[in-house]
């Protein structure tokens, strides 16, 4: 029988925790999907792009909700089962208050467990694949990205400007500059342009001009009446620059070893680590610390939710509870977030900060234990 209630209390708990989760997140998403829309609208990317795109960002906005949510939910369920008598089934049947914390602090394991995988794999890969899709998509919607009195270099290798575009779509007095190589480059000058689809080549139709081109040190000038532009097969100009929070969380702490230990080893082939250097180890470390120990901030939060149980509804001093609860989880999740800042380039400074967490569960675990057994010998 205790085996059925502790399972219907998990049952209640996760679904009301996944359910919640997930709303969150598409709300978040959705809003953050408009504003994707720039991808598409400026560097003309096509919907499927967008889509994609959109999509590789939605395990980030599960992982930055994760925690809040997570005590949310148990904080809510907690609450509901007491306000609905509940709870007594667990006392009826024998059942230690400490029991059902040292219940939930094991499930609380498990998921501090899968927020450590999604932290530290599952973003980072798709924040490096959605960058990686920008960088290889093709440029589709031409007549998106190109606006009047404004220079555009979206497309590698290529900037254009026009002096004007009507409603039509037609621009007037327009400026392109394409680089062949390091020593070659073409510029073309024309009154007007439009944008024409040819077998399904994209094609910017140019009308009197003329087009420069210089090839080491000699120089050709063609004039022309009507001159069609190929746009096919033009990639984006999106900036391939890995940041930290994309790198993979091996290299990162591959970096840290190098830094503090093989540094004699730092420049070798073997060793050299896109974006790892001395100056920039105060963000590694940072990003080791959202990974691997915000996490275990997630236990924390669980046993500080179960302290709803030190009083029942009956206890005049419930609704403060209740509340005081809420706040110090809420401060909690909010000092998980912000100790990051408090990092340093000392390794060894920071093993502290590190054990906080630790600390945490240690001092709320015994308080829980401290309150129930003096609860007992009353």
């Amino acid at each position: 029988m205790k085996k059925i209630i502790f399972r219907k209390f998990l049952f209640d708990y996760l679904k009301f925790f996944l359910i919640a989760l997930i709303s969150s997140a598409t709300v978040i998403w959705v809003f953050q999907a408009v504003n994707f829309l720039d991808i598409m609208i400026e560097d003309g990317k096509d919907y499927f792009v967008y889509i994609k795109y959109s999509l590789l960002n939605y395990p980030k906005t599960i992982s930055r909700i994760f925690i809040f949510v997570l005590f949310f939910s148990l904080y809510y369920v907690t609450i509901k089962y007491e306000l609905n008598n509940e709870l007594i089934l667990f006392w009826n049947f024998g059942i230690n208050k400490i029991k059902l914390v040292n219940f939930i602090f094991k499930i609380s394991i498990f998921l501090t467990i899968f927020h450590i995988f999604l932290n530290s794999f599952v973003v980072p890969h798709t924040q490096i694949h959605a960058k990686s899709l920008l960088k290889t998509s093709e440029i589709n919607f031409f007549d998106n990205f190109i606006k009047g009195k404004k220079f555009n270099d979206t497309i590698k290798g290529l900037t254009i400007y026009a002096e004007e575009k009507d409603n039509s779509g037609e621009l007037k007095n327009l400026y392109i500059k394409r680089e062949l190589d390091e020593q070659q480059f073409q510029i073309t000058y024309a009154k007007r342009g439009e944008f024409d689809i040819i077998g399904n080549i994209p094609l910017l139709v140019l009308y009197n001009g003329a087009t420069i081109t210089s090839e080491n040190s000699s120089v050709t000038n063609i004039s022309f009446s009507k001159s069609d532009f190929s746009l096919a097969n033009l990639k984006s100009n999106t900036v391939t620059y890995v940041k930290t929070q994309e790198m993979h969380s091996s290299k990162l702490i591959k970096c840290i070893q190098n830094i503090y230990n093989l540094t004699d080893r730092l420049n070798s082939s073997d060793n050299i680590i896109e974006n790892c250097n001395i100056k920039n180890i105060r963000n590694v470390l940072k990003e080791v610390y959202k990974r691997f120990i915000v996490p275990f901030y997630i236990p924390v939060v669980s046993i500080i939710s179960l302290m709803l149980i030190i009083l029942s509804k009956e206890n005049p001093k419930y609704q403060k509870l209740k509340i005081t609860i809420f706040l110090i989880g809420f401060f909690i999740i909010l000092f998980s977030e912000t100790t990051s800042r408090l990092i340093s380039n000392n390794i060894f400074e920071n093993i502290l900060l590190f054990l906080i967490p630790l600390l945490l569960i240690f001092l709320s675990y015994m308080f829980l234990l401290f309150k129930f057994n003096k609860i007992e010998k009353i």
